[in-house]
């Protein structure tokens, strides 16, 4: 007795599969999630073939009003998934069989599933990254409301994670607020490049039917079909496009969940999260653990690994289709699934931190932190060169070393041992508040620019779309 799938491939097949065959050759498991993109591709499919001529008006009526049918039971969770279908076009147009008859019989006409599932594949991606999309612009409207609202905390900046120079809170925000909108770009140039219809490739060769690949691949929102039939059938560049921007994004996430477990911890003591977004210990009572960014920043070795693993899969393929590319969904579906539940996870957090400015401000100053103030100064009221002025700023900041002191407490005679036309004015850029309002250039940190930066990018977000 032939199985019940091997029934679906015809007299072709006599004996039915080996259990390890199944096993393996089975998808059911992971690409029913396509059902939704699978169904929308066979309505518009079968209008198609209607307004071909290639079947009847009353078959795709049929047909759609079926396809309808699965999709509610599919929604409803009732839809029966049988494994020994294999995969998710098999299981839709079985029950498609039982439901409409004959005419389901139809539906496959001048197509196959390699094409079938490229669409299916291609639409399914599609949708993630508008909701990609949205979850980073939401994310975005976060941060900068967030860095309105501190455009002027002052904090330490860091380059090898040393103070380096005074900024604000609300100027190291935007810096995310940035790199998520290139992440946007970058999803936004992969979901036009992807949006072209496979369908009607059929196997790899085309079809002789006459088939109008224009209208199914407007009906579903393409902007066109794909040029070539191998290509076609064989191309996951989309998914490959998309993953990359995927661990880019998840490699963003993580850097600012970094900067949240650091900002978290006693020796900084620079922000606090509410126990909405913490962990307690099952042995110490007295710990609050960034459990949320610390999951967050581990994200990106799955979302990278699913990267990597489809490129792995995708180098020695000869043209056109191999069965190797059923592969190519389930490190997609999870790589997908944890970049969104990420960058919920980053708004959430970033709306309920909130910054402890009186320790952002003493850690601000330490380190002689404005001594790159000081060599301007030094530059700019006597004229001095740049590397004169930082050799005398290096050695005014070793003698404030020696004296246990800050270069704001350093006495103006000891600066003037140094160098001697130093004047009492050099105290006005020596604090980290006038440190951070001389940064005036254009992307600098002065409290007026990050201001006006934050309610740009709010005024962007709120009426608009603004990616890189």
């Amino acid at each position: 007795m032939t199985s019940e799938s091997n029934k679906m491939w015809g007299g072709r097949f006599a004996m039915s599969p080996a259990e390890i065959m199944e096993e393996i050759n089975a998808s059911i498991g992971f690409d029913k999630a396509l059902a939704p993109q699978d169904i929308r591709g066979s309505k518009a499919h079968a209008a198609m073939l209607a307004d071909a001529g290639i079947i009847t008006k009353a078959d795709a009526e049929a047909i759609i009003a079926g396809l309808d049918k699965v999709a509610a039971e599919v929604a409803a969770g009732t839809f029966e998934w049988k494994r020994s279908l294999e995969d998710v076009h098999m299981n839709v147009e079985s029950r498609l069989k039982e439901i409409a008859g004959t005419p389901a019989g139809r539906l496959h006409t001048a197509r196959s599933r390699n094409d079938q599932v490229a669409t299916d594949f291609r639409l399914w991606v599609r949708d993630q990254i508008d909701g990609i999309d949205a979850a980073l612009k939401a994310l975005q409207l976060a941060l900068a409301k967030k860095a309105e609202a501190h455009a002027a905390t002052v904090m330490p900046g860091f380059t090898h994670l040393q103070p380096a120079q005074p900024v604000t809170f609300g100027h190291h925000l935007l810096a995310y607020v940035e790199m998520f909108a290139r992440d946007r770009g970058r999803f936004a140039d992969a979901r036009k490049r992807l949006n072209e219809s496979p369908l009607g490739s059929a196997a790899l060769a085309g079809t002789s039917f006459p088939i109008d690949r224009h209208k199914t691949a407007a009906d579903l929102g393409f902007d066109r079909p794909m040029s070539n039939s191998l290509d076609g059938v064989s191309d996951r560049d989309f998914a490959l496009e998309t993953l990359a921007a995927a661990t880019i994004a998840a490699v963003h996430l993580s850097r600012l969940a970094e900067e949240i477990v650091i900002w978290m911890t006693p020796q900084f003591g620079f922000i606090t999260l509410t126990d909405k977004f913490t962990t307690g210990s099952s042995i110490m009572p007295q710990k609050r653990n960034p459990d949320a960014a610390e999951l967050t920043r581990a994200k990106v070795g799955r979302i990278a690994g699913a990267f990597q693993s489809l490129v792995i899969v995708m180098k020695g393929l000869p043209l056109a289709y191999s069965k190797d590319m059923q592969e190519d969904k389930e490190a997609t579906f999870d790589a997908i699934a944890s970049l969104k539940l990420a960058i919920a996870a980053m708004a959430g957090m970033v709306g309920d931190l909130e910054p402890v400015p009186d320790r952002m401000r003493a850690a601000a100053g330490r380190g002689y932190s404005t001594a790159t103030d000081l060599a301007d100064w030094l530059v700019r009221e006597l004229k001095m060169p740049f590397r004169d002025a930082h050799h005398v700023t290096g050695t005014i900041v070793k003698l404030a070393e020696t004296s246990g002191t800050d270069l704001e407490a350093l006495p103006l005679e000891a600066m003037q041992g140094v160098e001697p036309r130093i004047t009492k004015d050099v105290y006005s850029v020596l604090s980290v508040e006038n440190s951070v309002k001389s940064r005036t250039s254009y992307g600098g940190t002065a409290p007026q620019n990050v201001l006006k930066m934050a309610q740009g990018w709010i005024a962007c977000l709120e009426l608009g779309s603004k990616t890189g």
